[in-house]
């Protein structure tokens, strides 16, 4: 038993460890702490008693007790709460944890501690965390899968959601930037008169104005509403300056400057726009450029958020206008997703990111974040902006957010196009980007047997074809696209197998594109190396992430996202084992469906209260059958 122990113990060591979090085992290095615990036996002799590990994050103090078997993790009372009678104390891991957080809560100055307790293993076990306040209140919480969310950078934010149910910082930032997209929405359509289409693009436009009041080219008081045949009208003198941040952005070719500047003209040539509105005492431009300078510019410049918010726009107007992108195969990537992507490619400072089908640049600004994250030295930091992010459009109103939302970022240098990725021939993309990273989102649901080229998995393998050997790929895309259902596909997914190789799939969950419909999977390539017989794939099932569907918002993050990602990681990177109920490792074949419900088989040994069960209620049917006169059903079986 000892040994098992062991086993647990220098378990939850690595997983604090892993979440940063500065621990000492049987004692503490803090005075106060190790005073207290010299009066802490768990038979209340007043002798001491220590539990597995104490830790200190800001100012909660963690407590943690573990078992080797997950039998021993708690024993409740009658009353459904925590035993405290010697027993119970002793040989069960929460109700250990519990006794040293409510001793060390009456003989430290600390008035916030996490008990937590463990049992298991790293591929089948619980780890339960309650929290105590300075009255001994305790905040009974839900199963984490690590210590993530008690790190020193994630702590706050669990105690704020989880144990006060208050929103946080970040709900309140994405409800706030839903509701500003709403009224501009409404803004744009009562004094704009503009199409839907044109309204991200006004929005981009006076984002790329309002950056350029840096370099005194513009400023909002300049706005005011001049008219007559030699006037400069407010949407020139925004265009102006639209077109002074591109050339001092270094976009090239001079084509490229001219084809992104006539999607603005709208700014210029509406007349409505340029009129001072009698309700508003002034054009509509003046006021929609004050409304973004205050709701919007400020977190684009001055967030290190990933937050793709010109994406989360466009997709606020596309809904209030009653349409959602769906019939054009536009979904737009949430922001955990494209963070989840960076982080299953373990993302370098060094790499070369290439989207193919980059939409408003979410898996871009992901990227830049990340890649800017890893380093201090600022030479780096500028090539990452420069020359280590690049990105191909189709549609020309999404290609010109995307430049803007680089801009806006300070990449130093847009890497877009605005042409047809399908078109483009990989071998040539491969030599001119030298991409060591793909990301892609691909259009849905535009393929069919007549046009199989727009398959999703089509535009995989295109973007596979188009890094160098042994580059890292990851794509979302329909969880159909991986079954190769129709003839079409399955032959794409015997050429993808005959070049590259399949490293594993995650199965996301139904509202991961909120409000779509469309049921998506996360699948990751490593480019250039055919795929051995031999290679073991992950299918993972990652529908349980531990985001919510908020009404008129869409996915929220709930207090136990950041571990469930952090499980996901630590099985995708091999770091722990999980059950097949989670993670399924495999040999394929093109002729398999690649998703983790298709290598699913049920691994887990009943329990001997569920055997118990099953064989009572078998007795049980078997009795009650042959009172009914029906002896027969049994007499063939008995026979055998």
């Amino acid at each position: 038993m000892a040994k098992k122990e062991v086993k647990t113990d220098l378990w939850v060591h690595d997983l604090l460890n892993e979440a940063g979090i500065v621990h000492d085992a049987q004692g503490s290095e803090i005075v106060e702490i190790d005073n207290a615990l010299k009066t802490a036996s768990k038979s209340g002799t007043g002798n001491v008693g220590f539990p597995e590990y104490v830790g200190v994050v800001k100012d909660f103090l963690i407590v943690i007790e573990d078992k080797a078997s997950i039998q021993d993790h708690e024993k409740r009372d009658d009353d459904g709460l925590l035993a405290m009678d010697v027993k119970s104390v002793k040989k069960y891991a929460m109700n250990g944890a519990f006794f040293y957080g409510r001793h060390l809560i009456r003989n430290t100055t600390y008035k916030k501690v996490f008990a937590i307790g463990v049992s298991g293993t790293s591929k089948k076990h619980r780890i339960t965390p309650i929290f105590i306040d300075d009255r001994c209140n305790v905040f009974y919480l839900d199963d984490v899968e690590s210590f993530i969310s008690f790190s020193e950078n994630n702590i706050d934010e669990f105690y704020l959601r989880d144990v006060l149910k208050e929103d946080t910082d970040k709900e309140k930032e994405l409800a706030e930037i839903l509701a500003d997209a709403k009224e501009l929405h409404e803004h744009l359509r009562n004094y704009g008169n503009m199409k839907d289409e044109e309204k991200p693009l006004v929005v981009s436009g006076i984002l790329l104005a309002l950056r350029e009041r840096d370099n005194r080219n513009f400023s909002i008081d300049s706005l005011t509403g001049e008219s007559g045949i030699h006037a400069i009208t407010d949407g020139q003198k925004i265009y102006n300056a639209i077109e002074s941040s591109f050339k001092r952005t270094d976009l090239s070719p001079v084509t490229k400057i001219d084809k992104i500047l006539s999607q603005f003209s709208i700014i210029k040539d509406s007349t409505k726009l340029n009129e001072v509105n009698q309700s508003l005492g002034e054009t509509p431009l003046k006021f929609f450029t004050k409304f973004l300078d205050e709701k919007l510019y400020k977190s684009i410049k001055f967030s290190k958020s990933t937050e793709d918010f010109l994406g989360r726009f466009y997709g606020e107007f596309m809904h209030y206008s009653g349409g959602s992108g769906q019939t054009l195969g536009i979904v737009l990537t949430p922001k955990h997703i494209t963070e989840l992507f960076c982080e299953l490619l373990d993302l370098k400072k060094t790499d070369r990111v290439f989207d193919s089908c980059c939409g408003t640049g979410g898996f871009l600004v992901a990227a830049l974040h990340t890649m800017l994250s890893k380093t201090d030295v600022e030479a780096e930091k500028k090539s990452i902006r420069k020359n280590q992010l690049y990105g191909i459009e189709q549609r020309s109103d999404m290609f010109t957010i995307a430049t803007t939302n680089m801009i806006l970022r300070g990449d130093g240098k847009s890497n877009l196009q605005c042409d047809d990725f399908l078109q483009k021939n990989p071998k040539e993309l491969q030599s001119s980007i030298r991409a060591t990273v793909g990301m892609m989102n691909p259009p849905y649901s535009q393929g069919s047997k007549n046009n199989p080229e727009q398959y999703e998995i089509a535009f995989t393998e295109h973007l596979l074809d188009s890094l160098l050997p042994g580059g890292r790929c990851a794509v979302i895309v329909p969880q159909s696209s991986m079954t190769g259902k129709s003839k079409e596909e399955l032959d794409i997914k015997r050429s993808i197998l005959s070049k590259h190789t399949l490293e594993g799939v995650v199965m996301l969950q139904k509202d991961t594109f909120y409000g779509v419909g469309t049921i998506p999977c996360i699948a990751i390539f490593t480019a250039g190396e055919p795929h051995p017989k031999e290679k073991i794939c992950k299918f993972i099932n990652f529908e349980d992430d531990g985001y919510k569907v908020s009404p008129h918002i869409g996915l929220l993050e709930t207090e136990s996202a950041k571990d469930k990602r952090q499980h996901l990681l630590d099985v995708w990177f091999d770091r722990i084992e999980a059950e097949n109920k989670f993670c399924v490792k495999s040999t394929i074949t093109a002729e398999d469906e690649w998703l983790h419900s298709f290598y699913y088989f049920n691994d887990e040994i009943p329990s001997e209260q569920s055997f118990d069960k099953v064989v009572g209620d078998y007795l049980s049917f078997e009795f009650a059958m042959i009172m009914q006169g029906r002896k027969y059903l049994f007499e063939g079986e008995k026979n055998e």
